[in-house]
């Protein structure tokens, strides 16, 4: 792969282009992947998935991370009302729980109501919260443009531990002919309900008491599908990918990278990049 830097943009974000060789002579999609805050090993995880899905696709990825660890971490980029312009898809996979100026994260927002495709990773379900958000929000409150943008509110997770992952919608491009599997030691989001989202696989966890040994399972969507905005902008949203086992696990990269090209309408009805945006063998 190729890599070329740019000049710095902020003070403490950094961006640069990260270029898998075209497949033959068509533009590579441009990708924002938006990566930085609290929890996460980022700093390798941003190009653990860069390198991911340039290797499955026909992808050019612009790099805006922020090395700040706490849940203020922002980026100046989103300040600029055309931030999203460049891009043919976003990737947010941010933590920034406590960045809750609203015209910030409104401008956010409205580049994906305008058209602009966005996947979701992890913890960006859990960014850009405020008020009474472990209720359920009501549409068009002030506090609910980012769920609704996801199409499902998630608060919180339970312990680190294994998650059995069941594809429920087997006829999706997204999931077609891809097996269930469990994963190492990683979180379970929550689902304090779902708003217009398309259940594409569900997971489980089974924890054990430790005094009593008793068992008690729980289930939720881990992976979703959703159509936003007057545009009828496609989403796509995985709450895995907590450690670094886990998205530099093959299977995660394939179905990122799936969910990235169906969100860029460049996914075939058979799972398969269409014409041109297939990786180029080396």
């Amino acid at each position: 792969m190729n890599i070329r830097l740019l000049l710095t943009v902020t003070l403490a974000l950094g961006a640069g282009f990260l270029s898998s060789s075209n497949a033959a002579d068509t533009p590579p999609l441009k990708v924002l992947l938006v990566t930085g805050g609290c929890c996460h090993d980022y700093e390798k995880q941003h190009l653990i998935i860069a390198e991911g899905i340039s290797a499955r696709a026909n992808v050019e990825v612009t790099f805006a991370h922020n090395p700040d660890k706490t849940t203020k971490a922002a980026f100046d980029l989103y300040k600029n009302k055309d931030w999203a312009k460049p891009f043919d898809v976003v990737i947010h996979d941010e933590c920034s729980a406590d960045v809750t100026d609203k015209d910030y994260v409104n401008n956010i927002i409205a580049a994906h109501s305008n058209g602009t495709p966005a996947v979701n990773l992890h913890c960006a379900m859990h960014s850009y919260r405020w008020g009474n958000f472990k209720q359920p929000v009501k549409a068009g409150d002030d506090n609910s443009h980012w769920y609704e943008m996801l199409g499902l509110q998630s608060t919180g997770h339970g312990a680190q531990l294994p998650i059995a992952i069941t594809f429920v919608d087997k006829d999706s491009p997204v999931t077609k002919g891809i097996a269930d599997w469990t994963t190492g030691n990683e979180e379970l989001y929550n689902n304090i309900q779902i708003l217009t989202a398309h259940p594409l696989a569900k997971g489980k966890q089974t924890v054990v008491d430790k005094k009593t040994g008793e068992k008690k399972e729980t289930e939720t969507v881990v992976a979703w599908t959703n159509v936003y905005g007057p545009g009828k902008t496609k989403i796509f949203s995985t709450t895995i990918g907590h450690n670094n086992d886990t998205v530099s696990d093959a299977r995660y990269l394939d179905f990122v990278t799936r969910g990235l090209l169906w969100a860029a309408g460049k996914l075939g009805e058979d799972g398969k990049p269409v014409a041109g945006y297939e990786a180029k063998q080396k």
